[in-house]
């Protein structure tokens, strides 16, 4: 099969024939229709996860269908479209038990303890516990961009933030996963206030449904932007780019007894993040992590798509084949692209 495949850390990809992979007994193989670019790639790409093995592909938000299934697999057959959280849980440890899935002790991420979706076809093991059968009225581009950032947005809003109708909602960074978290808020009757440094994203992020937007290059204080316009402070407020500064700005922006959600990854230099501890004391703040969502949830969130109330849809940008993926790959570190971009790996 092709796939797009590096052997060293930052060192430009390339298109490759590879050995297709084969199912486990628990695992099915599932051929990509689509599959989503994602900072997270990126990240993954320059050797900010210590989970990757060399050579490697990359690629974790897909869907597809089941192209072989292993014998021990019971909920599912071959010619199913489905879909799969980018974490992907053991089902037997305590927290998936308890339904905690996305914090699954031994937790597994296809495109990084694992070949991904960067390719014609991906195997994913323990496939009962974490395959999605999709409805059949969604398109695979649709489905591939649930994976990673909408998926865990959902779940950032709606099960950590706790947003309910009437709050203020801010959200740092307008790419893929904070329009994400725009829209899923929106639909929940919050107020939205976005906050980005480029002019074309807040457009989009108006688009998406936020009331208010912040440009953070053109006020001298993003957190006294945040609080003219909320009134006081944001009741829930996310990071949704992962910056040791948007962190910052998140936390200080809320109000008391506010609810702070981190969703963009802090890695490499970024890990260690000053954090506003006073501020977090005083107003007896309550701060979040929020990674992935759980197969289960998925209903919740493929309910309020099936009746209209969210548009994934709306947040896809272009469609590329695999070739046309490697230089956009390498640009994310520069250039995030509007929107979310979706790889055709049969192109």
């Amino acid at each position: 099969m092709k796939a797009m495949l590096f052997e060293r850390f930052g060192q430009t990809p390339e298109i490759r024939d590879v050995p297709d992979p084969a199912p486990a007994p628990d695992g099915v193989v599932i051929e990509v229709v689509a599959t989503g670019l994602c900072r997270s790639d990126w990240h993954g790409w320059m050797g900010h996860d210590t989970d990757i093995r060399l050579p490697h592909v990359p690629g974790h938000e897909f869907a597809g269908t089941i192209a072989a299934v292993g014998r021990d697999v019971r909920r599912f057959h071959a010619g199913e479209r489905v879909t799969v959280p980018f974490i992907a849980a053991c089902g037997r440890c305590a927290e998936c038990h308890a339904g905690h899935q996305q914090v699954c002790e031994q937790q597994f991420q296809p495109g990084f303890t694992h070949w991904g979706s960067f390719a014609r076809f991906v195997a994913i093991d323990r496939a009962d516990h974490n395959l999605v059968a999709l409805p059949e009225s969604m398109e695979f581009a649709t489905a591939a961009s649930l994976g990673c950032r909408f998926a865990t947005s959902f779940r950032a809003v709606v099960d950590q933030g706790r947003v309910r109708g009437g709050e203020w909602v801010a959200v740092h960074g307008a790419g893929g996963v904070g329009l994400s978290a725009i829209m899923i808020a929106r639909a929940l009757g919050a107020r939205v206030v976005a906050v980005d440094v480029e002019a074309r994203k807040l457009d989009l992020a108006r688009a998406m449904g936020a009331e208010a937007v912040v440009n953070a290059r053109e006020v001298a204080s993003v957190v006294e932007a945040v609080r003219e316009t909320t009134g006081g402070g944001a009741h829930v407020s996310l990071d949704a780019l992962g910056h040791p500064e948007t962190c910052f700005n998140s936390i200080a922006g809320l109000r008391r007894r506010g609810r702070h959600v981190q969703v963009g990854l802090l890695l490499a230099e970024h890990a260690r993040p000053t954090i506003p501890m006073d501020r977090v004391i005083a107003f007896e703040l309550e701060i979040y992590g929020s990674h992935g969502m759980q197969s289960w949830r998925y209903d919740a969130m493929l309910a309020m798509i099936s009746a209209g109330t969210l548009r994934p849809d709306r947040l896809i940008g272009e469609t590329i084949p695999l070739a046309a993926a490697v230089p956009a790959l390498t640009a994310m570190g520069s250039q995030a692209p509007d929107g979310i971009t979706i790889i055709d790996p049969r192109l």
